[in-house]
């Protein structure tokens, strides 16, 4: 007696992948950038320095005077000779007033009012010694400053971006299938 046999043949599914790879590319342009600094300003004052030479007093050591100066001099000096002149008178008239007390007032006076006065002299220099006057005003310099901060103006420019994702085919390619043979 035969047994039937049983004959089973099966095929697996198969699956079918395919893949599309993605990408992604990025380009960005470059930012625009403006920098303005303005310049400082700077304001200055100077006063300058200032010399001063008086050389008056020297001038008038080698009798180089100014006529008031000289005017001056000639209302003072004939001040002080009238003055003398009223104290000499004076004295000699209070003697005048005693001369009964004795003594040769007339003769005196007589020759006191002949003789000059005596000459005075002395060496010196002329002009004299630190006659010029020197005076001297330093200068100044004011300076006052104002800065700007620098400007600067940013504008930035987007990425662009290209992208493709990965896409993943499955497919099914072959089926299962599943022969069962009966041989006798």
């Amino acid at each position: 007696m035969k047994i039937p046999q049983l004959t089973m043949q099966a095929t697996f599914p198969q699956l079918s992948i395919t893949v599309e790879h993605g990408y992604m590319h990025m380009r960005q342009q470059h930012a625009e950038l403006s920098i303005e600094q303005p310049k400082p300003q700077l304001e200055m004052k100077t006063t300058p320095p200032r010399l001063t030479i008086d050389q008056t007093e020297a001038r008038a050591d080698v009798d180089l005077k100014h006529i008031f100066r000289r005017i001056e001099e000639a209302a003072q000096e004939g001040y002080a000779s009238w003055l003398s002149y009223l104290e000499t008178t004076a004295i000699q008239g209070d003697e005048l007033m005693r001369i009964e007390q004795g003594g040769d007032v007339l003769a005196m006076q007589a020759q006191a009012n002949s003789e000059r006065p005596p000459f005075d002299y002395n060496v010196g220099l002329i002009p004299r010694p630190f006659s010029v006057k020197i005076g001297f005003e330093q200068g100044r310099i004011e300076m006052n400053w104002q800065t700007f901060s620098a400007r600067i103006h940013i504008e930035p420019r987007p990425v662009q971006i290209d992208y493709k994702q990965n896409v993943v085919h499955i497919d099914l390619a072959r089926h299962n299938n599943l022969r069962i043979d009966v041989t006798v």
